[in-house]
């Protein structure tokens, strides 16, 4: 059984930055797709980044490109989301995904990640 745990929410003015960061648990765990999903109060939980096992390829939402890099350390089963140049709408609940057989090479659904963390909340004010 794999377990998935977020860090690093928080609150931050539009502009600045956060680091969130994602353990998973369970010896097969560092050769696993790893992404983050994203739900704002009223809207759907959406797609923001996912990277392999082999840290390439990653991808990320359109809406977060150029802006949010996701990077992983196997050695120690941590996964990373740098997210700069924040702004009022990256506000959410950030959650951590994890799955042994997803397809790293467009933004997936959430049926595609059988591992999910509780989630951590970013706020970002105006």
């Amino acid at each position: 059984q794999v377990q998935v745990a977020e860090s690093g929410g928080g609150l931050v003015q539009a502009g600045g930055s956060l680091r969130l960061s994602c353990t998973a648990s369970g010896r097969a765990a560092s050769s696993y797709a790893m992404g983050w999903f994203r739900q704002a109060p009223g809207k759907a939980r959406e797609f923001v980044a996912a990277i392999t096992g082999s840290d390439e390829p990653t991808i990320y939402a359109d809406s977060v490109k150029g802006r949010f890099t996701i990077s992983r350390d196997n050695a120690k089963n941590t996964m990373s989301l740098q997210m700069d140049h924040l702004k009022p709408d990256d506000t959410a609940v950030y959650y951590c995904v994890a799955d042994p057989d997803a397809v790293v090479i467009r933004p997936s659904p959430q049926n595609d990640w059988r591992y999910w963390g509780q989630g951590t909340q970013v706020t970002v004010s105006s």
